[in-house]
């Protein structure tokens, strides 16, 4: 009888999990496996009050996997669990508050590759973990703590909840009129892409009325294209979305927190029309103070100073533009990469809450959704990467603000110049040594004269020579 020895994986092949302000992450069986996602549930158990948690994972096939360490973990430090199965990351949140529980684990590798996954942590205001509490974690977690008790006299329960996609289809359905919508009778194709928010976003869509047209609404894991909600990997769906000559198309990642939308004629909108069409819409009958992140389009700040409201700028991430609509009781926020956020429904960018909100625009207003976009300024955006040697941080932002000495300076987000015109952020990757630009004009030629003096000015600073 022959016998076949299991591949021993060496130190170069087993690495860290990439840890942020978004959660865990990595590559499956490399950088993340069920004992580091153990380990980083227990550490968040340390940070949450009392109370159940509630548990759930997007389509991803190895979320299975993954679900057995997280409810062990729970368990095993005496919390009672209550598991929704697959849903999209926005359900999650409305479940914490509504019954009250004291957190929540999203298992999901949102829009990254499918060898990826990932852990999202909520806390008790079914928002994603604040910066404060996920700077915790992270240094608990780096600093081997375990979170286990010493004395387990009883482990936790875990129950199974059946309502949290009528909860979350209710929320929406409140904020919208819903019979203006029912009328128009609206054609859409939605594209859900193997991820979570397919039943879910039929439900939603045919309730509004809509004829319906699903490609990949079945959460099964099994992406047809690149799970990342880009109008570059949209190709085929847009052409699907003409053929079928429906009114638009909508497209979500797998976790169902962001939205890119395809107009009739099978054109993507850039990912930054979601949130700049809801946006306007939304002011238009409630005014207060909005919240985007750095890198969003500056389309925001032109729709708020129009409807009289006041835009803030806060860091990248999730987290920071909530902590910063709870800070200035905003009325909407949201991030450029087709996020919007509402706090009549939570506190978690929700795609969803996207299609219901433009659906209602196009039909109060009775326009196609190009026809919307028409009301914004023209703006381009482009997105640049460069080598970041160790040490070199500073002296790269050093020479780029000497580089534009007429330019707005804000560096609460790596370094941030602005004019009334056109903006440029360089930021630190978290997890490549590399540095992001990403630049935004009125016209490609502006644009591009602004990349390519930014990228002289980096590439100058690095090589050690003055400008």
């Amino acid at each position: 009888m022959s016998t076949v020895s299991a591949p021993i994986l060496s130190q170069q092949t087993i690495s860290e999990p990439i840890l942020s302000i978004s959660g865990l992450r990595g590559i499956v069986g490399q950088q993340l496996r069920p004992e580091d996602v153990s380990r980083y549930v227990m550490t968040a158990c340390s940070v949450w009050g009392k109370g159940p948690i509630v548990l759930s994972r997007d389509s991803r096939r190895s979320g299975a996997i993954f679900r057995h360490a997280v409810l062990a973990a729970l368990t095993a430090c005496g919390r009672e669990v209550i598991e929704i199965g697959i849903a999209p990351t926005p359900t999650v949140g409305i479940v914490i508050r509504r019954l009250g529980a004291a957190g929540g684990v999203q298992i999901s590798g949102s829009h990254n590759p499918p060898e990826e996954n990932g852990i999202k942590l909520l806390d008790q205001q079914g928002k994603m973990l604040p910066p404060d509490a996920a700077k915790i974690v992270r240094e608990r977690y780096f600093a081997g703590f375990h979170g286990y008790p010493q004395r387990v006299l009883s482990s936790g329960n875990c129950t199974y909840f059946a309502m949290a996609a009528l909860w979350h289809l209710r929320a929406v359905e409140e904020v919208v009129a819903k019979d203006q919508i029912q009328q128009r009778k609206f054609r859409v194709v939605l594209d859900s892409n193997g991820g979570a928010g397919g039943p879910l976003g039929i439900r939603l869509l045919e309730s509004l009325g809509c004829q319906v047209i699903g490609v990949g609404t079945l959460p099964d894991g099994n992406f047809r294209h690149p799970p990342e909600p880009l109008p570059e990997n949209l190709a085929e769906v847009a052409s699907f979305v003409a053929q079928c000559r429906a009114d638009l198309g909508f497209c979500q990642d797998p976790d169902a927190d962001r939205l890119v939308i395809i107009d009739s004629s099978g054109q993507c909108l850039s990912e930054e029309h979601t949130l700049s069409i809801c946006l306007d819409h939304v002011l238009q009958s409630r005014k207060g103070p909005v919240v985007i992140n750095c890198a969003t389009s500056m389309m925001n700040e032109w729709i708020a100073a129009r409807h009289g409201v006041e835009c803030i700028r806060v860091p990248v991430g999730e987290a920071n533009v909530v902590a910063g609509m709870l800070h200035h009781h905003a009325v909407f926020g949201g991030e450029g990469n087709g996020g919007p956020i509402d706090p009549r429904i939570g506190w978690i960018r929700d795609s969803f809450l996207g299609m219901a909100l433009v659906l209602e625009a196009m039909a109060i207003h009775g326009v196609s959704v190009r026809e919307l976009t028409t009301r914004f300024p023209p703006c381009v955006m482009k997105k640049l990467k460069l080598p970041l040697p160790p040490g070199s941080l500073e002296r790269v932002f050093t020479h780029l603000t000497a580089t534009f000495p007429t330019a707005q300076v804000d560096k609460s987000d790596g370094l941030r110049l602005s004019w009334s015109d056109r903006w440029l952020l360089c930021r630190p990757s978290n997890t490549e040594p590399i540095l992001r630009i990403i630049a935004e004009a009125r016209s490609p030629e502006v644009l591009e004269e602004l990349c390519q003096q930014a990228q002289a000015a980096a590439q100058q600073a690095l090589a050690g020579r003055e400008s």
